[in-house]
């Protein structure tokens, strides 16, 4: 089975940036097609902040186009999320996804979640 394990949320104050980290790892094979950041803030409903295909094609949510990069390196399975001019409002536990083709199928996967609060 793979796990997802996420790094880089903490504590920022308004305009400031975080980038966090997401590592695929696993002992067996497996191959990690798109990836993602959802976040949930409290009271409120995950919602997608940004994907990226394996082929490096990206989305992000009107919310954070402009100030948030997603971006992956396929050889360490990782993808990141670089934050910028960050606001009060994306407060909220970020959760990385990620689709894997292990185990003979495409399974989907989410990590532990890591904390972002942003001081006004």
């Amino acid at each position: 089975q793979v796990q997802l394990v996420e790094s880089g949320g903490g504590l920022v104050q308004a305009g400031g940036s975080l980038t966090l980290s997401c590592a695929a790892a696993s002992r067996g094979f497996f191959r990690v097609n798109a990836m993602g950041w959802y976040r949930q803030a409290p009271g409120k409903q995950r919602e997608l902040v940004a994907t990226i295909t394996s082929g490096d094609r990206t989305n992000y949510a009107d919310f954070v186009k402009g100030r948030f990069t997603i971006s992956r390196d396929n050889a360490k399975n990782t993808v990141y999320l670089g934050m910028n001019n960050l606001e009060p409002e994306d407060t909220a536990v970020y959760y990385c996804n990620a689709a894997i083709l292990d185990r003979g199928r495409v399974n989907d996967y989410w990590g532990q979640g890591t904390q972002v609060t942003v001081s006004s």
